[in-house]
């Protein structure tokens, strides 16, 4: 495990506004939306349907578990962009930064998408009945997640390169079709605010996701491109994680709203369910 000392601080302020000091400042701006985000829907997370409950603390999970590795990953790239200094400010003729923080990244997403695609049928209110579709697509975002790590590890533009991000697209492109076919039944019987929100969770996934293939090819540019790459990354987390959640919370308070209108508190409010 690294740690970030001071020195390593300053002398990465030295990058500026370059590709490296927009790529660490972004790194620092995740850690935050990150822990920010899980303060929020956690504190929320009792002030919606009890049925809902479930949406909110696993929103907060994924963003918790996203802020730990946003916080270790900035730490190492903090020492790699250092190193590209010397004591007096100065770039270094030729240096380049030699280690991104993949593994933290990857291990990260391994455990954040299966959660993120759990908010699907929990927003459903599945029950029981949404036990194949969570296997569906977590098994989806594993092939998708554990191809493309593969591909990063392997030497940037070969066939393994290629054929392993290949793969990972297809199983992406597999839960954008369970997504917009597989559910249309049950997100007829949800009420309106539920159905906007998966609606626009969808198109979080369909066309969010489209970031994380797109900053992959960066790599392809040279050794800024891997920098590139990582601010693809970061931006896209943010936007699929805390935002993702902010969408199941918009739906889900529509919901605690109209029962507090109605006089009901939280717990008593009851939810439409796709269960017989």
């Amino acid at each position: 495990m690294t740690t970030t000392t001071p020195s390593d601080v300053s002398m990465a302020l030295n990058a500026g506004l370059s590709v490296e000091g927009i790529t660490m400042y972004l790194f620092w701006i995740g850690t935050v939306a990150m822990g920010a985000g899980t303060a929020y829907f956690w504190l929320m997370a009792g002030s919606v349907p009890r049925a809902y409950r479930s949406v909110m603390i696993v929103a907060g999970i994924i963003t918790a578990v996203a802020c730990f590795h946003y916080f270790r990953m900035s730490g190492l790239y903090i020492e790699q962009v250092a190193s590209l200094y010397d004591v007096n400010g100065n770039r270094i003729e030729g240096a380049e930064i030699g280690k991104f923080p993949t593994a933290y990244r990857y291990i990260d997403w391994l455990i954040t998408v299966p959660l993120l695609v759990l908010e699907i049928p929990l927003l459903l209110n599945l029950g029981k009945k949404g036990k194949n579709l969570f296997r569906v697509l977590v098994g989806a975002s594993i092939v998708m997640l554990v191809f493309a790590w593969i591909a990063e590890e392997s030497v940037v533009g070969s066939g393994a390169w290629w054929i392993n991000y290949i793969i990972s697209c297809i199983a992406w492109l597999y839960i954008v079709f369970v997504l917009y076919t597989k559910v249309n039944a049950q997100m007829a019987t949800q009420p309106p605010s539920i159905v906007a929100s998966l609606k626009t969770l969808r198109l979080f996934i369909l066309v969010g996701w489209t970031i994380y293939p797109v900053g992959f090819l960066m790599a392809l540019a040279g050794p800024e491109g891997e920098s590139i790459r990582e601010i693809c990354y970061n931006i896209a987390d943010v936007i699929n994680k805390v935002f993702f959640g902010l969408v199941c919370y918009q739906g889900v308070k529509v919901l605690a709203d109209a029962g507090r209108d109605a006089g009901q508190p939280p717990e008593e409010i009851l939810i439409p369910s796709s269960e017989p």
